[in-house]
């Protein structure tokens, strides 16, 4: 399927998104979201993808919204406020909504700049690989915005709410090496390697059961603030659905017989 401002590609089981207007610093067009949510949608159905890898082109991972459409108020920053609430919600609020219902793991490789929608969409992945040089920034206070894509709470389930707030409030760029000592990305690795390392993460989760990482991953985000008996229960739940899987049957013949294990996915 034709893509604009994005490229989609699968290697093995590993599908990588590429966020493809390296001359805009990959920020956002119309064109652009509806191509992540298609991409989406594509990896999500196809059984052979088990793990996703986020990135941008060239040197940056996105900075977030277009200034200069922005300044123009054309496209998703045409009209009024009325109007401008509601393109929000039907365009750049789509993609934290999927992701938030992507149940394959996705990696964000953050080999630039991740600035404001840029970092948020950075968050909304479940683990983050940053390039050593990438700056980070909730940086919508400096242009007068607020994070329109739920970048607030976004920034908050991942760093906490002291240090959101402080960041969100500054508009602060900080380094890959900050974000590693707050928790904001998962490692820090040479620069030009955050998508070969971000791949080779996406491969070792590949190579286990499909079945089981995907209810892994529901049940780790919806115990998340739930009470206790919430969480036993979803886990009872999801425990007896992948016990009966075949995959399970195969994992542990293979570890009794000491061999490598063959995944159907079922």
């Amino acid at each position: 399927m034709p893509r604009e401002d994005l490229r989609y590609e699968i290697d093995g089981a590993v599908a990588t998104i590429t966020l493809d207007r390296p001359a805009a610093r990959n920020a956002y067009s119309e064109a652009m979201v509806t191509s992540l949510i298609a991409a989406l949608d594509e990896a999500e159905r196809d059984d052979a993808v088990r793990c996703l890898v986020l990135t941008g082109a060239g040197e940056a991972f996105s900075a977030g919204g277009d200034l200069k459409r922005m300044r123009d108020r054309v496209g998703m920053f045409a009209g009024g406020a009325a109007e401008l609430r509601s393109r929000y919600v039907d365009g750049i609020q789509r993609i934290p909504r999927r992701l938030a219902l992507c149940e394959k793991p996705v990696i964000a490789a953050v080999n630039g700049a991740a600035i404001g929608a840029g970092l948020d969409l950075a968050c909304m992945c479940d683990i983050r690989i940053a390039a050593a040089g990438a700056k980070l920034g909730s940086t919508f206070v400096k242009v007068g915005l607020v994070p329109g894509d739920g970048g607030a709470y976004l920034l908050a389930r991942v760093v906490g709410f002291p240090r959101a707030l402080e960041l969100v409030l500054t508009g602060r760029v900080i380094t890959a090496e900050e974000g590693l000592e707050i928790g904001l990305v998962h490692r820090v690795v040479p620069s030009g390697r955050a998508l070969e390392v971000a791949r080779e993460q996406a491969a070792l989760i590949a190579q286990n059961p499909p079945v089981a990482v995907r209810l892994a991953k529901r049940a780790a985000y919806r115990s998340w603030g739930a009470d206790l008996e919430t969480a036993l229960e979803l886990a009872a739940t999801y425990q007896g659905i992948a016990q009966r899987t075949e995959d399970h049957d195969e994992a542990v013949r293979a570890l009794l017989e000491r061999r490598e294990p063959e995944f159907v996915g079922r």
